[in-house]
């Protein structure tokens, strides 16, 4: 599986996502700018030991993680998508992709792809988003689970 995470701004997000990536054999891509360096301490210490088990990539922009992502398929994650994150026959290859904590993936990336790449998590209305965190464990474990939580 790989997570990927569209310019992220908050380091001790990445660093919780670093931990779970680790736990459920994923692989996570961070697409630049980021909003922290890796060495910061927040996402050091909300990743704990987990950094050097996690295969974490970095990606200049989106359009180079594209170009070597492989035959893997790539769903969105957007709040405006139109189709709910449960209603998809995942793969342990497939790819989710989240946007920055505060902007969300770019709509000229979210143009690219038809609204069966589109996925959201509902929530009740008029609430914004979930954590960024949380969202991911949520649609990676519904991916996890599918695969009768066998690790590849």
């Amino acid at each position: 599986m790989n997570i990927v995470l569209f310019e992220p701004e908050i380091p001790h997000n990445t660093g919780n996502i670093i931990r779970l990536c680790a736990n459920i054999n994923a692989d996570l891509h961070l697409i630049q700018p980021l909003g922290f360096t890796l060495s910061d301490r927040n996402l050091r210490r909300a990743a704990l030991d987990y950094f050097d088990t996690c295969n974490v990539h970095i990606h200049e922009n989106f359009h180079s993680f594209m170009s070597m992502k492989g035959d893997s398929k790539v769903y969105l994650t957007d709040t405006k998508a139109e189709k709910i994150y449960t209603n998809f026959k995942y793969q342990t290859s497939d790819t989710f992709v989240f946007g920055s904590e505060s902007k969300g993936i770019d709509k000229s990336i979210l143009d690219q792809f038809d609204s069966n790449n589109k996925i959201y998590i509902p929530m009740f209305p008029n609430i914004r988003s979930l954590n960024i965190c949380n969202s991911v464990s949520i649609v990676a474990y519904e991916c996890w689970r599918q695969a009768k939580f066998i690790i590849e």
